[in-house]
């Protein structure tokens, strides 16, 4: 099943999050490699794709799990986490829809 994982940034983490990106990134990319991706991106903190200084406010990211607890077992270890980047995360259930 998907799984939607929805993180918020703690204050002023830009630098925790640079610093902790190749260690996330490489957990998605497994992910994708194993065909378990749908998407994953963040949430830019000013209507901008590059918002520079102003950071980001959280993340997205749904993948597909056996189950929640695996899902939130993942979301839990993940490098943004463990560096205090993401203070709050949310693992929930996904049913995707569309596209087809």
């Amino acid at each position: 099943m998907w799984y939607a994982i929805m993180a918020e940034d703690s204050p002023n983490s830009l630098d925790k999050r640079l610093s902790a990106r190749p260690d996330h990134l490489s957990r998605l990319q497994a992910l994708q490699e194993a065909g378990r991706l749908l998407l994953a991106g963040p949430f830019p903190a000013i209507d901008s794709t590059d918002p520079g200084p102003a950071g980001f406010t959280g993340s997205l990211i749904v993948a597909e799990f056996s189950n929640l607890a695996e899902a939130t077992e993942w979301a839990n270890n993940d490098p943004f986490v463990i560096a205090g980047v993401y203070q709050h995360v949310i693992v929930k259930p996904f049913r995707k829809t569309l596209p087809n």
